[in-house]
């Protein structure tokens, strides 16, 4: 029998180019893959969603959201997916075994390599993100923690606002179907050009 081996690539392994990309000068738009996460979806059980709730609370020590935001914890992001069902976003496999956590309330879903994260930043970010949503992520909107369930450009995406860089700026997150990825970089690299981009991908999450 043949020997073989899982060799794991980013959906965005050939498109990602890093380095400047669209008109020169200062980068407008920064766009960063984030690798290597971990992504759980928990979706409550029918009748379950308080019993999801408290489990949720007990395993995490903060609430999960019930309405479109996202919630930091000191070792994950939690982020409404749709009624009664949230992501469990993190690094390192720390929260990979929820299962008993959740065994009597609802069902587990593990999307690390079903999912894309994209990192979106600088100040054309939000002007480049008008042209593929009709979210309005104006600060008064879309404050930091916000979220939705949402489509860009025909794409069905989960879009985050997190926490503010260093210098002020927003930091918006795209989770993408890895089957659509492909399409929606190269639709972002479009709608960016203009500003200029800054293009890479990482390890850490933003």
């Amino acid at each position: 029998m043949a020997e073989f081996s899982w060799d794991v690539r980013s959906p965005l392994d050939r498109a990602l180019v890093a380095g400047a990309y669209g008109a020169r000068g200062d980068a407008g738009v920064s766009l960063t893959e984030i690798r290597n996460f971990d992504l759980v979806q928990v979706m409550a059980r029918r009748g379950k969603a308080a019993d999801m709730a408290k489990a949720a609370k007990a395993r995490f020590g903060v609430a999960a959201p019930q309405t479109p935001k996202a919630v930091e914890t000191p070792d994950a992001t939690l982020i409404w997916s749709g009624p009664d069902q949230f992501f469990v976003l993190s690094k390192g496999g720390k929260h990979g075994a929820l299962a008993p956590a959740f065994t009597q309330s609802a069902s587990l879903s593990d999307q690390s390599h079903a999912r894309v994260l994209i990192s979106i930043s600088g100040v054309k970010a939000r002007t480049m993100l008008a042209k593929l949503s009709s979210i309005d992520l104006h600060p008064d909107a879309f404050p930091v923690g916000a979220a939705a369930a949402t489509s860009m450009d025909h794409t069905s995406v989960t879009l985050w606002r997190g926490d503010d860089q260093s210098d002020g700026l927003a930091v918006f997150s795209v989770l993408v179907f890895a089957t659509f990825a492909e399409s929606l970089w190269h639709t972002m690299l479009d709608s960016a050009a203009e500003y200029g981009m800054a293009i890479g991908h990482s390890e850490a999450l933003a």
